[in-house]
């Protein structure tokens, strides 16, 4: 498994076909995509997980884009590319004023719209970071944790089911990415249930975080060993 994090982008779009050329050409770019073909299929993209940046259709077949971008903008500092094949200023204006980061009307060229959302992702990665460790959401290699909600992401968007103490393990290394803990610092950060009581129990919930969420657990690159003090969550 990589560690390199992906940007996540969230195209909708109406038109099977421009929308699998987008995806496409975003893929092909680097970036994580996830495929909309409506506000409602938007909706539910965005329940399962939070992209770095929307690129988002005016002319959607069930509601408004600009709706939709002035509605994500209320509660969220995601980045929204709006894009239409109109040529109304009109438009272009009001989705600014909506909260839109950027608008590009088709056509466009594949290359300079990758330029764009990748200049995007960086702007508003510091600001989406702080949201989502207020939110209790945590990312690390491509993986979302999120801690109200007690769920782990894939890469690929999958729910990856945990125990109890797998979860709370693995949440207490999140929080500390980076930073090496002893098994006794494990243990006082996570609750002392059946699970985990003793020191040798953070090995065996290391062991199986390691077989769900290592492409090899046998040489971990997500959670690896510290000789002689205990574990580190990388955050990638």
């Amino acid at each position: 498994m990589s560690a390199t994090v992906k940007p996540h982008v969230l195209v909708v779009e109406d038109e099977p076909v421009t929308r699998a050329k987008l995806a496409a050409c975003l893929v092909a770019e680097g970036f994580q995509v996830s495929e909309a073909a409506d506000g409602k299929d938007m909706k539910a993209c965005l329940a399962r997980q939070r992209p770095d940046v929307v690129l988002l259709d005016i002319g959607l077949p069930d509601e408004s884009g600009l709706m939709l971008a002035r509605d994500l903008r209320a509660r969220s500092s995601v980045g929204i590319i709006l894009v239409t094949a109109r040529q109304d200023e009109t438009d272009r204006i009001v989705g600014l004023e909506l909260g839109a980061d950027d608008y590009v009307t088709k056509p466009f060229n594949p290359r300079e719209l990758a330029v764009r959302v990748r200049n995007l992702t960086r702007r508003v990665a510091p600001t989406l970071a702080a949201e989502r460790q207020a939110m209790g959401v945590m990312t690390f290699s491509g993986w979302t944790l999120d801690s109200d909600a007690r769920l782990l992401l894939s890469p690929a968007g999958e729910s990856v089911r945990l125990t109890r103490g797998e979860f709370d393990v693995l949440a207490a290394l999140a929080r500390n990415a980076g930073r090496a803990l002893t098994r006794d610092q494990l243990l006082d950060m996570t609750p002392h249930d059946a699970e985990a009581v003793i020191d040798r129990t953070i090995d065996v919930l290391v062991g199986r975080l390691r077989r769900k969420i290592e492409a090899d657990p046998k040489r971990p690159a997500v959670i690896v060993t510290v000789h002689g003090v205990g574990y580190r969550l990388n955050p990638g």
